[in-house]
């Protein structure tokens, strides 16, 4: 059976937030709401845009909901093509962990709530396009943290739940890849803190991408 590595991308593979801290600032602002603080934004990362906005904006309808979420693709789409964004970097360290991950035998995927587009951009940019196996994102997919995206992508890879790791920055990752069954490990330097990691349900915490391939074997 085949072991499968499945990472988030935002806030694990590449440091985004700037962009989507923008995005959702110039969202609210054109339907003339409060921008929430960035540290609340920060937040959000990992879930699909609906849920993000209901987290962000509880109080307002689903209708307002999908309109923010609706809006704030319009305004990162407009940014990517007139180059209005800033550079996503890959997180140090990571593609020689992805170097270290494959020699070891392990096939790497990607779950992200990102759309196929935006996960397509970041893959291209960094060349790392034909690395991973497998490609699950909110366009397909429930939000994170429902199973739906690591049961997808193990199936694709022809590995099973008890020899995948999800690998993320949030606890959205975490309690996704504890109600798939698989094996779960945090990054320390992505959005959310490591003892929320541990909370959800973490069986291990990488501090650098240098510490990943001994962590998967802890979990």
């Amino acid at each position: 059976m085949n072991r499968l590595a499945i990472f988030d991308c935002d806030g694990t593979l590449v440091d985004s937030q700037i962009n989507i801290c923008r995005s959702v600032e110039q969202a609210f602002a054109a339907h003339r709401i409060a921008p929430p603080p960035r540290v609340a934004i920060r937040r959000i990362v990992g879930l699909s845009l609906i849920e993000a906005m209901a987290v962000l904006l509880p109080e307002a309808q689903a209708d307002d909901h999908i309109r923010l979420a609706e809006t704030y693709k319009h305004i990162f789409s407009t940014l990517r093509a007139n180059g209005g964004l800033a550079e996503e970097p890959l997180f140090d360290g990571v593609a020689e962990a992805l170097d270290v991950l494959e020699a070891e035998g392990w096939l790497l995927g990607v779950a992200t709530g990102k759309s196929d587009r935006g996960l397509a951009h970041i893959l291209a940019t960094h060349g790392l396009s034909a690395r991973f196996v497998t490609l699950q994102t909110a366009d397909r997919h429930p939000s994170k943290p429902h199973p739906s995206m690591l049961e997808a992508a193990i199936a694709e890879a022809g590995a099973a739940p008890d020899t995948s790791v999800m690998i993320g920055d949030t606890s959205f990752d975490m309690a996704m890849a504890r109600a798939a069954g698989t094996r779960a490990v945090g990054v320390a330097w992505g959005y959310h803190a490591r003892d929320e990691l541990t909370a959800a349900g973490a069986h291990a915490i990488a501090e650098t991408a240098a510490h990943l391939a001994p962590c998967m074997e802890a979990a």
